[in-house]
């Protein structure tokens, strides 16, 4: 089986692949791949078309191959909340939580991520045609054949280049801008900036299609479930194993960082989808053109496996 991540060198979806590399899905019976598949959308249209099991990416993004929530389901959580950061030049000496410094400026996002800024910006009274707000590709993250190695280290060298004067990604990308002196963060909408709503616009979700819940060998889906809840409690208990993890798949440098990264996350380990959030998040969807209907949770969510959320 495979299990698709759109970015590897960051802590947005760790548990995913500590799942695969602390050997949790195997103790569950499975016998789990991790691919890296950049950007989301393409990992869910993979999906779509039968090349990866599940996708342990942005919940919203199912949409991109799933149009009404249409033969997908959430699974669990990876982590709750929006986890992506606002990070500015830092020479623009900007405050946290002072969205006017978007204002004349151009940000980086990857496809489909930077959903969540235009929203967030619009919602905190930002007019992007107005205020001349660009939001686009990083330059040098290409979504060519095999991807990229890590959006966010490429969003912190095009901030050191001067390509681009912020940009919206994960929080390895973040902690490299901010320890090479070259990044400042303006938001961080897990841990409280930004319009409340924005929150529940995504989180970090592990998701499978209905076919897989419904022909796959026995269990699979319950197992993939399992498998993710007993590595957030492994991580919770032992922060230390996410170096573990860390040492087998990124670079010498970024892998010292994730152990206190992962420990700053601990606190959003919480594997449920609850029915808030989804409401939170499609609504979200609607307002930016990608969900039309009033979808109720329970196609949203596998809630046959919600009684595993608890370990």
């Amino acid at each position: 089986m495979k299990l698709a991540v759109p970015d590897l060198i960051s802590n947005s979806y760790f548990p995913a692949a500590a799942a695969v590399e602390l050997g949790f899905f195997k103790e569950e019976g499975l016998d789990v791949s991790l691919e890296l598949v950049f950007p989301v959308d393409r990992a869910y249209r993979e999906m779509r078309d039968g090349h990866i099991d599940f996708v342990g990416g942005s919940a919203h993004s199912a949409l991109a191959a799933f149009p009404e929530w249409e033969g997908v389901k959430l699974l669990c959580a990876q982590a709750q909340g929006m986890y992506w950061f606002l990070v500015m030049r830092a020479d623009l000496r900007a405050r946290r939580g002072d969205v006017e410094v978007v204002k004349g400026r151009s940000i980086g996002a990857a496809h489909w991520v930077e959903m969540g800024l235009r929203r967030l910006l619009i919602e905190a009274g930002i007019d992007l045609e107005r205020d001349q707000v660009k939001i686009a590709p990083v330059p040098g993250a290409s979504g060519s054949e095999g991807g990229i190695v890590n959006f966010g280290l490429t969003a912190a060298k095009a901030l050191e280049d001067g390509l681009i004067d912020g940009f919206w990604a994960n929080g390895m990308g973040t902690e490299v801008a901010m320890r090479r002196g070259v990044g400042t963060v303006v938001l961080d909408v897990r841990r409280g900036d930004g319009p409340k709503p924005c929150f529940n616009y995504t989180m970090s979700a592990l998701a499978t299609t209905d076919r897989l819940i419904a022909q796959s060998p026995p269990d699979a889906a319950a197992a993939a479930v399992r498998a993710l809840v007993k590595t957030q409690a492994a991580l919770k208990a032992d922060v230390t194993r996410a170096t573990e993890v860390g040492r087998r798949l990124f670079p010498p440098a970024e892998a010292e960082l994730i152990a206190e990264l992962i420990r700053r996350d601990l606190p959003y380990y919480d594997p449920s989808v609850s029915p808030k959030f989804v409401a939170g998040m499609n609504q979200f969807a609607r307002d930016i053109g990608i969900l039309r209907g009033q979808v109720p949770y329970d196609k949203v969510v596998a809630t046959q496996f919600a009684g595993l959320w608890n370990g």
